[in-house]
C-alpha cells in the first residue's frame, strides 16, 4: 500500500475536496438540496474566492484525495498590544471511511497547525462531531467554558 501524503492541497484538487463534502454529508443521513454538479462548482468558487483566507488540505494516497481539512483565517480586531492580530477556525476536516483508525486525521490535523503556527494565529477553534472530539484533543484542543455558542442553522 502507498503512502498518505498530507500537504496543502492544489487548486486541481479543489473538486475532489467538493466530491468528500459531498460524500460526508450523504454519508450521515443528510439529503442535498442542490445537485451534486452545482454542488461542486460552488466549492470550486468558493475556493477561488477564499483563497487568501481559506487554506484546503488534502491527504492524498496513490493521486486520490482520501481526506480534507479547511483552515479559515479570520482577522480580529486590533489590541494595544497587537494591532495585527488574526485567528483560525478548522472546517470540514474529513477521512473517507475506509481510511480512517490509521491517524490520517491526526495528520491532517498537524499540517493545518503548523500553518495556523506559520501565519502566526493567536488560537484555532473547531466545532466538533462527537465521534472527532477525541482526535482534537489528541492533536491539542481543549474545550473551553470561554468559548459560547449561538446556534443559529438550528441543527
Amino acid at each position: 500500500m502507498t503512502e498518505i501524503v498530507v500537504r496543502e492541497a492544489e487548486t486541481f484538487e479543489t473538486e475532489a475536496i467538493a466530491e468528500l463534502r459531498w460524500r460526508w454529508v450523504v454519508e450521515r443521513g443528510g439529503v442535498p438540496a442542490v445537485s451534486r454538479d452545482d454542488f461542486v462548482s460552488s466549492v470550486v468558487a468558493f475556493a477561488s474566492a477564499h483563497e487568501q483566507t481559506h487554506h484546503r488540505f488534502v491527504a492524498v494516497r496513490s493521486a486520490v484525495v482520501v481526506g480534507m481539512a479547511w483552515l479559515a483565517v479570520l482577522p480580529r480586531v486590533p489590541s494595544p498590544r497587537a494591532t495585527d492580530r488574526a485567528s483560525g477556525d478548522v472546517q470540514c476536516v474529513y477521512v473517507v471511511t475506509e481510511e480512517r483508525n490509521a491517524n490520517i486525521g491526526g495528520t491532517i490535523m498537524a499540517a493545518v497547525l503548523d500553518k495556523a503556527r506559520q501565519l502566526g494565529l493567536e488560537h484555532v477553534t473547531v466545532h466538533s462531531s462527537p465521534e472527532a472530539i477525541h482526535l482534537y484533543e489528541r492533536t491539542g484542543f481543549t474545550a473551553s467554558p470561554l468559548v459560547l455558542f449561538a446556534d443559529f442553522a438550528g441543527r
